[in-house]
């Protein structure tokens, strides 16, 4: 059996933020492997850094030493430029907030990562109708977003952030924002979806039951991040 391969690598990674003589050591040296497919749920108390390390993991914040690479690419031996292009090329994203446009159709807002690679625009189109099929949402790819639910928001950003092949999807409470039985909808789109993909999941939640439904369960914890089981916060 050929070796798994690995998408996203975290190693000795620190982060400290300073405000003139105060100094808040917010992570203490995380490592951190990810594999093609895997699901990986980020749990821990508010304020532990969770947001902090996800921010970092999509090179969207830079660590104070360490370092994070992307399917064998290190953020910090780039350029801002090449950096964006690796975000945009290799990473997708879902927040709390869904960070649609209400200017434009629900398929419009999931071809928008497209438009920045070099590919038909027939391709773009063709592209996103496939991932609003696979997410329910074929019936409603013409509709601005006031006239879908907050559910359907959500569905529309998971399209977006898939739209692209990403090696890696980064999830910050996706749901945060949603009722239950929606929320429960919701994981299970994008779950159904993520496993049909060669795409990995690191998800940062509170909900325990879904981060149950994940291949491992990483609690971050005074800036050390390590693996527990699944009778965490029974």
């Amino acid at each position: 059996m050929s070796e798994k391969r690995l998408v996203l690598h975290c190693e000795e990674v620190k982060k400290t933020y300073r405000e003139g003589p105060i100094e808040s050591i917010v992570l203490r040296g995380v490592h951190l492997k990810v594999f093609a497919k895997e699901k990986v749920a980020i749990v821990g108390e508010s304020g532990a850094g969770k947001s902090t390390l996800l921010h970092m993991l999509g090179g969207l914040d830079q660590p104070t030493s360490g370092s994070i690479s992307v399917d064998g690419m290190a953020f910090s031996s780039l350029s801002e430029k090449k950096r964006s292009l690796l975000r945009n090329q290799k990473l997708g994203f879902v927040y709390q907030l869904h960070h649609l446009l209400p200017e434009f159709t629900v398929l419009e807002n999931v071809c928008m990562p497209l438009l920045f690679q070099s590919i038909s625009l027939q391709e773009v189109e063709e592209r996103g109708k496939t991932l609003l099929k696979k997410v329910g949402l074929e019936k409603r790819m013409l509709h601005k977003l006031g006239e879908i639910s907050g559910g359907e928001r959500q569905r529309t950003a998971i399209a977006r952030a898939l739209v692209t092949n990403p090696v890696c999807l980064l999830a910050d409470e996706p749901t945060g924002n949603l009722d239950h039985r929606t929320a429960q909808t919701v994981y299970d789109t994008m779950l159904e979806v993520q496993q049909t993909s060669e795409t990995s999941l690191i998800i940062v939640t509170h909900d325990l039951n879904l981060a149950k439904r994940m291949d491992r369960i990483l609690l971050l914890e005074e800036g050390i991040l390590r693996e527990v089981d699944s009778t965490y916060g029974s």
